[in-house]
C-alpha cells in the first residue's frame, strides 16, 4: 500500500514539474524580450515616437562620430551597403542613414536586418523612429532596394562616447524564405 501511495505522490510532483516547465518555456521568449529592450542588447530598444520639436534640447557644441557597418549573413545571397560610412550628429537631432541592398539571386528572398550599437552603453542613448530592421524585408528577383533607418542620439549621451557604430547584420527570414 505504501509503494501506491510513494508512486502517486512522485506522478503528482512529475506533473507539476512538467507543467511549470512548460509554463517557464511559454515565458521565455516575453522575457527574453523584456530583457533585451532593458538592456538594449541586439539594438532591441524602446523606439522613440518623439518628434523633433518635442525632442529634448540638442547640444549645440556636441558632436558624435556614427559609424555604419553593414554585414549580411552566408546564407542571405543579398549584398549591403551603407551609402555613408559615418555621420557626424549632434546629440538631440534627428538623423537619416541609407542603406542600399541588393538581392543577388533570381528568385524572391525575404530578409530581417538585426541592428547592433555599440558601445554596448551607446545603446541606451540611441533611439531609432524609423528603421527597415522593425519588419521582415522582401527583395524580388535582382531588386536593388535602399533602405532607411532615422535616429536621434540622445543629449545625455555620456560625455567619454564620442563614437557609436550602428551595425546591421541581415539573415534570412524564417517566415517566407524561398
Amino acid at each position: 500500500m505504501a509503494a501506491k501511495t510513494d508512486i502517486k505522490k512522485t506522478s503528482l510532483v512529475l506533473a507539476a514539474i512538467t507543467v511549470l516547465m512548460f509554463g517557464f518555456g511559454y515565458a521565455l521568449v516575453p522575457l527574453y524580450n523584456v530583457f533585451c529592450e532593458i538592456t538594449g542588447l541586439n539594438g532591441n530598444k524602446a523606439i522613440s515616437v518623439v518628434s523633433e520639436t518635442e525632442s529634448s534640447e540638442i547640444a549645440q557644441d556636441r558632436w558624435v562620430d556614427v559609424q555604419f557597418d553593414s554585414n549580411v549573413n552566408g546564407d542571405l545571397p543579398w549584398r549591403m551597403k551603407a551609402k555613408q560610412i559615418n555621420m557626424k550628429v549632434q546629440p538631440g537631432k534627428f538623423y537619416e542613414a541609407t542603406f542600399t541592398v541588393e538581392n543577388m539571386k533570381n528568385n524572391d528572398v525575404v530578409g530581417q536586418a538585426i541592428p547592433s550599437v555599440s558601445p554596448s552603453q551607446a545603446s541606451l542613448y540611441f533611439k531609432k523612429s524609423e528603421c527597415f530592421c522593425f519588419v521582415n524585408q522582401l527583395l524580388k528577383a535582382k531588386e536593388t532596394k535602399d533602405m532607411v533607418v532615422r535616429f536621434e542620439v540622445d543629449k545625455d549621451l555620456p560625455e567619454a562616447v564620442e563614437v557609436i557604430t550602428l551595425s546591421y547584420t541581415f539573415f534570412r527570414a524564417k517566415a517566407g524564405n524561398s
